[in-house]
């Protein structure tokens, strides 16, 4: 199961550090310690906590991409079979829904709690608003 430190944990569910550490210290969130005695959070919990408290974070992974839409986020379900597996994350406001196979499920080490980037190119993007302006 994924553990996050309090600052990655903070950036994902979109409060500030201080913040998390006072839901640490009033009881409110679960923590378990690595190796160096710092404090780390159940990444289910934040999955959970990502989703109530809606904020997109900042992509800080340093990877280059042609691709301009970009959501850093962290997975909050996954439904697979034998073949196929649908992901989702929670990218700050928006829940980003990925269909690929369970092979890749399983090469890139996803489960609900993963830090991970949906990445977003297509052909089409549709565009709308709520009525039509007039022409000039």
């Amino acid at each position: 199961m994924p553990h996050l430190r309090i600052s990655e944990a903070a950036r994902l569910v979109g409060v500030s550090d201080d913040t998390m550490r006072r839901w640490i210290e009033a009881d409110s969130l679960p923590t378990a310690k690595d190796e160096s005695g710092r404090a780390l959070i159940d990444g289910e919990y934040v999955a959970r906590l990502a989703r109530d408290h809606a904020v997109a974070p900042a992509d800080t992974s340093g990877v280059s991409r042609s691709a301009r839409n970009q959501f850093v986020g962290i997975v909050t379900a996954i439904t697979a079979d034998t073949v196929m597996a649908q992901v989702e994350l929670q990218c700050g406001p928006h829940r980003v829904v990925s269909l690929m196979s369970s092979e890749a499920v399983r090469d890139l080490g996803l489960e609900v709690g993963t830090v991970a980037t949906a990445v977003v190119k297509a052909t089409t993007v549709i565009v709308e608003t709520a009525e039509p302006r007039a022409r000039s």
